[in-house]
């Protein structure tokens, strides 16, 4: 669905390379999470796979249309989350008119898909960060995208939150979509993610299956803090986790 080839960016001809050759792919119906430490260029790399930024080299290829989820978003209107779904659907609204029936239907039916249907007729602005994430998530799904891009949709958000948010980009992989995340959580990867790309330094991005791919040795490198794998029963499953040792001094 998606398939970025030698990409390299930079945001001046004589600054700092972001990142350079860098190349992963997103395939129809699995879950890919991008982590690296902070300021090591995560959402910049996320623009340039959903076409928002243009990288200084390589390409990117999209099958079908990308919806993208950004990582904070706000309103100066009290705009309900109906009207926030439907501007997702502008493409389809021709100039000096407005949404259809049509176009209502398929913003609550995206609602629906990720489990706010509840929420229509609320204030965009009086919603919890999870209901808005949830919220975002359809409005990029109204778009009839097949590739779904979001920045740490995950953050700042309560565990109860984070379950919503990853329970729902799991059954759009699982429907077929191709999803791309960023997270600061390796536990996340690990949970819903089958391939998973870590941007260890400008050099260095490594890209493969999720549990391969985290190990002890190179999550402790790459966050500069020693971390840990464990197996842990839960109500529902064995899980991997990570488990980093905030005991040691960090250089």
């Amino acid at each position: 669905m998606l398939e970025a080839r030698s990409l390299s960016f930079r945001y001046s001809a004589k600054g700092p390379w972001i990142f350079r050759d860098v190349s992963v792919r997103a395939a129809a119906g699995e879950v890919l999470a991008v982590l690296g430490p902070n300021a090591r260029g995560k959402t910049t790399m996320l623009k340039c796979l959903a076409g928002i930024h243009r990288p200084v080299s390589g390409s990117v290829q999209i099958a079908g249309r990308v919806g993208y989820v950004p990582q904070s978003h706000s309103v100066v209107f009290a705009f309900s989350v109906l009207d926030i779904v439907l501007m997702g659907r502008a493409r389809t609204v021709k100039m000096y008119s407005t949404p259809s029936a049509a176009d209502r239907a398929a913003a609550r039916e995206a609602l629906r898909r990720v489990g706010a249907a509840h929420l229509a007729e609320r204030e965009y602005t009086g919603l919890s960060g999870g209901e808005r994430q949830l919220v975002l998530i359809a409005r990029a799904l109204v778009s009839d995208c097949d590739t779904i891009v979001l920045d740490e949709p995950a953050s700042a958000l309560d565990l109860r939150n984070q379950a919503r948010v990853l329970i729902v980009l799991r059954a759009l992989a699982d429907e077929g979509m191709a999803v791309v995340m960023t997270t600061h959580h390796p536990d996340h990867a690990l949970h819903v993610a089958e391939r998973s790309m870590l941007m260890v330094d400008a050099d260095d991005q490594r890209v493969g299956p999720t549990r391969e791919l985290l190990t002890d040795a190179l999550l402790s490198r790459m966050y500069g803090v020693p971390i840990v794998t464990a197996e842990v029963e839960t109500p529902s499953a064995v899980r991997r986790l990570t488990v980093p040792d905030f005991g040691r001094g960090i250089a």
